[in-house]
């Protein structure tokens, strides 16, 4: 608990100073006299502190989530009770780590009969354990000249965890889009290659459906059918190195790409694939066995999580390594990356064309859309069209990158942070179409 003066009370303090000075002036053996005005004001701001309502009357509550997705914004409420005598208005601060980020720190409260509540938006920055540090508070005496104040420190955390809903959300949407209409038991009907049963050949069925002994037998056109397969591999390889971490969207690349991975994995546990997960840095962080069924999204959810943002270079060689010698049969490896120049690009090419040599690798690099920006705009000075031949330069450099990944036979995929995960989806669904792993 902490008292302190209001500006109401500087300011009447500071107004006696001239007087204090135009008496010792005109009056200087009754200098003693101007004392009295300080006396006064001190007076009145013990009398105003005495008055103002006590401390130890104030109840506090705190009500803050457990679980908040990162990008998302979410709510903080604050409900205040004085339990005997009441000031009108409190103020009221909130206090945070860096992980979340709130709209407005500091508030004014109006209370009736003592009681109030206020509600402070917050916007979470990044994944981890998000902390509540501490709520403050003051109010005035009846006087308005002193400041009661009162600390109080919390021990609240909120888990900062990657975007579930959006995840869930956009995961049901883009697998009810993609799948066949009818019946449960038609959903697993497809373009596989697991023999399902023989039906009286429809126009726009494959013409290579055809089963020709068949239809001989019968006497009519009999087609194959056939069932999706089942049971891929999925690896989901997190590169979280330095460049993963820096912002793009208003979000880190890392929590964009893990976002989009989560959505994979709900999708391919949905259709009965199993995936894994992976991450690495300078050295490999986490790695999960292989899961199957919508259950297991959870365990993938919390693994993600723990993926941190990191300060160090990406070793692909230890890392790329190290993901190669925990598969042993062929995957569908989506590695999501990003790199800043060929020259640093040179060891990931190398060692994700090995991995390509047995698994299918699909390769998800973010759009730099302020180089795009760069060179999209219009040039007004010299400036502008220096920095445009730069950036078209590293944009080249990059296009050359991807080339030689393609010709080593990895699918290139780079969208725009809010694209990465319907393009994403897309482009697993076409795999699988086309059977490639």
């Amino acid at each position: 608990m902490n008292l302190y003066p209001t500006r109401r009370a500087i300011l009447l303090a500071a107004a006696g100073a001239p007087v204090a000075l135009l008496v010792a002036a005109l009056v200087p053996g009754m200098w003693i006299a101007a004392s009295a005005w300080i006396v006064m004001t001190a007076g009145l701001l013990v009398a105003d502190a005495a008055l103002a309502a006590p401390a130890h009357t104030l109840e506090l509550k705190v009500s803050a989530p457990a679980v908040t997705g990162v990008g998302r914004s979410d709510m903080v409420e604050v409900a205040v009770r004085f339990q005997r005598q009441s000031p009108g208005e409190l103020e009221l601060a909130i206090g945070s780590d860096e992980r979340l980020e709130f709209a407005m720190e500091r508030q004014r409260l109006r209370l009736q009969d003592g009681v109030g509540a206020a509600s402070f938006a917050f916007h979470a920055r990044r994944r981890g354990e998000g902390r509540l540090t501490g709520v403050w508070t003051r109010w005035r005496g009846p006087l308005g000249l002193v400041w009661r104040q009162r600390q109080e420190m919390l021990e609240a955390t909120i888990a900062v965890t990657p975007d579930i809903e959006s995840v869930r959300d956009e995961g049901l949407k883009l697998f009810a889009r993609d799948a066949p209409a009818g019946a449960k038991v038609q959903m697993d009907v497809g373009e596989g290659s697991e023999f399902h049963a023989l039906k009286e050949f429809q126009l726009g069925m494959d013409l290579r459906s055809i089963d020709w002994k068949q239809t001989a037998r019968h006497g009519k056109l009999v087609a194959r059918e056939f069932r999706t397969e089942r049971n891929h591999d999925i690896v989901l390889a997190f590169d979280s190195g330095r460049l993963m971490s820096a912002p793009i969207a208003g979000q880190p690349r890392i929590d964009h790409a893990i976002n989009a991975g989560l959505i994979l994995a709900f999708v391919g546990l949905k259709m009965g694939d199993r995936v894994s997960l992976f991450a690495f840095d300078s050295r490999p962080r986490i790695a999960s066995g292989s899961t199957l069924g919508v259950r297991a999204f959870p365990a993938l959810r919390r693994l993600a999580a723990g993926v941190d943002y990191s300060t160090e270079e990406t070793n692909f060689t230890l890392g790329l390594t190290s993901l190669a010698g925990r598969l042993d049969r062929r995957a569908l490896v989506v590695v999501f990356t990003d790199f800043a120049d060929a020259t640093s690009a040179a060891l990931m090419v190398e060692h994700v064309g090995r991995l390509a040599r047995t698994h299918l690798i699909l390769l998800v690099a973010f759009r730099d859309e302020e180089l795009d920006a760069l060179v999209d705009a219009d040039p007004a000075t010299p400036d502008d069209v220096s920095r445009a031949v730069i950036a078209h330069g590293l944009l080249k450099q990059r296009e050359n990158v991807m080339v030689q990944l393609r010709r080593l036979g990895v699918q290139i995929l780079q969208p725009r942070a809010a694209e990465i995960g319907p393009t994403l989806i897309n482009r697993y669904l076409d795999v699988k179409r086309r059977e490639l792993v």
